[in-house]
């Protein structure tokens, strides 16, 4: 019999942490500091909503395939723990209560909710015709800060320049890390004929192309920044952001994925992490422009 906890390890509900602090950024920066509670929660409820439906329509999505992979086939739908019928109605409930909070925070949320919904739920197809698929998933993250951003602000007039490059960064940062978490996959993937960078070029040059995505992320929290007018608070974080990734990239060699885990959610679930605290303390302490 299924039980909450089969639910919560099927979306990997404690991951939320990759994208719940960049949408927190782009609330914050567009409220120069904190913003109004109430919008806060729903914004909050957009971003689980929308990663629980993603995740979800994923699993679902890759149930057969999953079954065939030695890594995955314990996951919770190829070994019977849950039903495909249970898991698309928590598709649908999560995807409803994305829209639903959307229109809360107004009507430009609440129309682009409905492509923003296209693109998480159908990043998870992408492998199967395109290497593309890495950025697919970056582009769905990226939706969150910007998404924060215009809950907060309302309206397009406002100077949203920083918060584009916010979305760039994390559009980088989140093809790089997933790059790195593919090569686990390289031979399956391969010989299934599914489409990922590590099965079309190798594991070495993924893990090469990982560390200039991860470069033009670093790249682009700067640009953040410094359009945003944060101070030395900011900087200093994302000093320490720019570090967790650099030790992220020293515990995956091409020979050597054994520390991947350790990589991909301790490393990368401290990065969203610091540079939100980063631009919130900032804020507080009256940078930003």
């Amino acid at each position: 019999m299924s039980g909450v906890g089969d639910y919560l390890s099927l979306v990997k509900f404690s991951h939320s942490i990759f994208a719940l602090p960049f949408a927190m950024q782009g609330a914050w920066i567009a409220a120069g500091g904190i913003p109004s509670l109430e919008r806060l929660g729903w914004i909050v409820l957009c971003a689980v909503c929308a990663r629980t439906a993603a995740m979800a329509f994923n699993r679902l999505a890759d149930r057969r395939i999953d079954a065939e992979n030695p890594r995955t086939k314990e996951r919770e739908l190829p070994r019977g723990a849950l039903s495909p019928l249970s898991v698309g109605a928590l598709v649908l409930a999560s995807s409803a209560g994305f829209v639903m909070g959307a229109y809360q925070l107004g009507p430009w949320c609440g129309l682009l909710s409905w492509p923003v919904l296209a693109l998480v739920l159908g990043y998870s197809y992408v492998k199967r015709f395109s290497v593309l698929a890495h950025g697919a998933l970056g582009l769905a993250l990226a939706c969150a800060p910007l998404g924060a951003w215009l809950a907060v602000s309302g309206t397009f007039e406002a100077d949203f320049t920083p918060v584009l490059w916010l979305a760039g960064g994390v559009l980088a940062w989140v093809a790089g890390f997933d790059l790195v978490y593919a090569c686990q996959d390289e031979d399956f993937d391969r010989e299934r004929g599914l489409f990922s960078i590590p099965a079309r070029f190798g594991r070495r040059r993924a893990l090469l192309s990982a560390r200039a995505l991860h470069a033009l992320a670093v790249a682009a929290f700067c640009v953040q920044g410094s359009l945003a007018g944060l101070g030395l608070v900011y900087w200093c974080a994302l000093a320490l952001a720019a570090g967790l990734l650099v030790w992220e990239h020293r515990l995956v060699r091409p020979d050597d994925l054994s520390k991947i885990n350790m990589a991909f959610f301790t490393a990368n679930g401290w990065v969203g992490v610091v540079l939100f605290l980063g631009v919130a303390l900032d804020l507080e302490l009256g940078g930003g422009a």
